[in-house]
């Protein structure tokens, strides 16, 4: 039989034949040890927390999306009890029995209960919608009232900055003013000896600043008396020891002045107000500008562009 012109294979097409599906290539060694390297690769990685959060997420999401199964033996139990596929449990004729499980909100977090909706409350009250009395009859602040009300708070803790840093400077210019002298005898020689105010001689412009490192100094040899409490037998004297060895063990403890009426008074007023006073003495006293951070040797000040920060530019 002689074959047709169909039958004989065109040399001069272009066509490319598939491979045949029936016949696999051979895995070379580099896709041998590509595929081994993907695979170790797999095993050895250890899910982070993260990962691993949102794998048991899933599961969980995908398990209560799963009716039950027929095969579950409550299932079972169910049927024989009359149960059928998309009906209710309970009496027949019910209209308000439900054909769906109760849904299940996952709670995250270790706060109580109850406390979102405490949180809840209070956020209403707090803007002002619901709740009793005069609570809720807070009028809401608007956002100009809020950016208003955080600047005022922002200048005021930059002037109490400067209040400190003003204190500082005074209690640098007094210098020897702060001490007293004292000239006891002992065998006929004089010997002078230098020792510092007590707080309330001091001027009450910087005295916040010593009496606040009074009581940083106080607690610090609290906590030093705190671990050598251990290392010291309570009863021991010794007869070489000076008074500052004696406060430094816990054995005598500085006075700090409890009360002083003059200084909460100062402290009571405005940051400006305080920080005007500073600089008006700065400038009486020592011709000191706090702005220009110079001392002039005038009293003229002359160079000074004025009293105010505003003025300094």
């Amino acid at each position: 039989m002689v074959p047709s012109v169909d039958d004989e294979d065109d040399y001069m097409s272009m066509a490319i034949p598939e491979p045949s599906s029936t016949f696999a290539q051979p895995e070379t060694s580099v896709q041998r040890r590509a595929r081994k390297t993907r695979e170790a690769d797999a095993r050895a990685h250890r899910p982070s927390k993260a990962e691993l959060a949102r794998q048991a997420e899933l599961a969980r999401d995908e398990a209560l999306h799963t009716s039950l199964p027929t095969t579950s033996k409550g299932y079972q139990m169910m049927a024989r009890l009359g149960f059928k596929p998309g009906s209710a449990l309970g009496k027949e004729g019910n209209q308000h029995a439900r054909t769906e499980p109760l849904g299940v909100v996952v709670k995250e977090g270790r706060a109580g209960v109850g406390m979102d909706g405490e949180k809840k409350r209070k956020f209403r009250e707090e803007v002002g919608e619901g709740g009793g009395g005069d609570e809720g009859n807070k009028k809401r602040e608007t956002e100009g009232e809020f950016r208003e009300r955080q600047g005022r708070e922002r200048e005021e803790k930059r002037i109490e900055g400067m209040c400190w840093g003003a204190m500082k400077v005074l209690e640098g210019l007094e210098g020897e003013d702060a001490l007293i002298r004292k000239s006891p005898s002992k065998d006929g020689d004089a010997v002078e000896k230098m020792t510092r105010k007590p707080t309330k001689r001091v001027n009450v412009l910087w005295r916040g600043l010593v009496r606040d490192r009074q009581i940083k100094e106080t607690e610090r040899r609290m906590r030093h008396d705190l671990h050598q409490s251990l290392s010291r037998n309570a009863g021991y004297d010794d007869p070489d020891e000076d008074k500052q060895d004696r406060q430094a063990w816990g054995d005598e403890e500085e006075e700090v002045e409890e009360e002083d009426p003059e200084l909460e008074e100062f402290s009571a007023q405005e940051p400006a107000e305080k920080l005007r006073r500073m600089t008006e003495y700065l400038r009486e006293k020592w011709r000191y500008c706090f702005w220009c951070k110079f001392q002039y040797p005038g009293q003229e000040m002359d160079g000074c562009p004025g009293l105010t920060e505003d003025e300094h530019g």
